[in-house]
């Protein structure tokens, strides 16, 4: 029998391959004010009748915005997509009233704007994914699978011959997704879970089996757990904890004593957090970065905002910590890296990449997470 490693990642690519305008903010706080703007922009469009009010709020929100208060108008970040019927009256090619008295009289739907992204930006992404070199990676934030595919053969020189994405609950096509080296077998989807007015995961839980080279089976359930940011309601929280919760559930039908089991993604919260407490208590699931840094969590973080936090995971089950080696955090293709950095107490100082030289152009606002381990074969 001879011996060797394989490396699992997670990487939060920051929606790079296709992303909506409205994420394009370095400032998230923006992006959350045009969300709640859309979100009434768009409880509007589903009212029965239009009240006079109404289709002035319309006008205003899409067309005009204000420009003295730097509020710009939702048509730069959104279109209206007219199926059947006509919302709006249009004038030499301008929109000049709302001709629909409800949302009986038309039908269509809200897009986003994509944004447009520079050649560095892709490059500085896959230089992160090259370099962590691993052999199974969790991508979050992916668009579709053509995307992933066209991603891999352009810019990581076609290192892996298999990737998966399914299109999941997100309305914007920001899913999880799969890049592996090794084939993939069975796959299952938790889209689905919920009710059908509320379903659980804001994308997907997806289970993917892999089958390693020394004919185990390696499960994967990739995860990108509810936001903190734009929280309608102040419901964020306990819908993460409902997720996390569920992920837990999943978990049941395994022996996490006996599989080879993966956890990984983008939780959107720290280790230590209400939400994630049932997640993080499951036995037998280990954090790899806990099991990097027992005693300097300064060292695990991942994402920054307003403070150093731990926010991607890869959590593994009792066979695969057993033959864990090591884990890390290759954070050299986000922005601005030396001066957050510098002179942080418990935080060590790290530079990144010439190539990201503004935050436009970095690979994305976290880090990519990996970890090895011993391949018995």
């Amino acid at each position: 029998m001879s011996q060797t490693t394989f490396r699992i990642a997670s990487f939060n690519v920051e929606n790079l391959f296709d992303r909506p305008k409205v994420f394009n903010f370095q400032d998230k706080s923006i992006g959350d004010e045009l969300l709640r703007r859309i979100d009434g922009f768009r409880k509007i469009l589903k009212k029965e009748v239009y009240t006079k009010e109404d289709k002035a709020a319309l006008i205003a929100e899409y067309t005009l915005g204000d420009a003295a208060a730097g509020v710009p108008p939702l048509k730069d970040y959104i279109k209206v997509r007219e199926d059947r019927g006509k919302l709006w009256s249009w004038r030499y090619r301008r929109i000049v009233g709302v001709a629909a008295g409800g949302q009986k009289e038309w039908d269509g739907t809200v897009e986003f704007v994509r944004a447009k992204f520079s050649e560095t930006g892709r490059k500085n992404t896959g230089k992160v994914i090259t370099g962590v070199k691993a052999d199974v990676a969790c991508i979050v934030e992916a668009d579709n699978r053509p995307a992933l595919k066209k991603f891999d053969t352009d810019v990581l020189r076609s290192r892996y011959p298999y990737e998966m994405l399914i299109d999941g609950n997100d309305l914007r096509g920001i899913d999880v997704a799969l890049y592996s080296r090794f084939s993939i077998g069975r796959i299952f989807t938790h889209m689905f879970d919920g009710t059908s007015r509320s379903r659980t995961f804001s994308r997907d839980c997806p289970e993917y089996e892999i089958h390693l080279p020394n004919r185990e089976k390696l499960y994967m359930l990739c995860n990108h757990l509810k936001s903190k940011g734009y929280d309608p309601g102040g419901t964020a929280d306990e819908r993460r904890k409902r997720q996390a919760r569920a992920v837990v559930e999943i978990l049941e039908k395994y022996d996490l004593g006996r599989d080879w089991v993966v956890v990984a993604g983008d939780f959107n919260d720290t280790p230590d957090s209400a939400p994630l407490k049932v997640l993080m208590d499951v036995p037998d699931l280990h954090d790899v970065l806990a099991l990097k840094y027992p005693d300097a969590p300064g060292k695990r973080w991942t994402y920054h905002y307003r403070d150093f936090e731990q926010i991607d995971y890869i959590l593994v089950s009792k066979p695969l910590k057993e033959k864990f080696i090591d884990a890390g955090v290759e954070r050299r293709g986000m922005y601005n890296l030396k001066r957050l950095t510098e002179d942080e107490a418990g935080i060590d100082r790290e530079i990144q990449y010439e190539s990201v030289n503004h935050w436009t152009n970095a690979a994305s606002d976290h880090g990519a997470v990996w970890a090895d381990f011993r391949l018995d074969i």
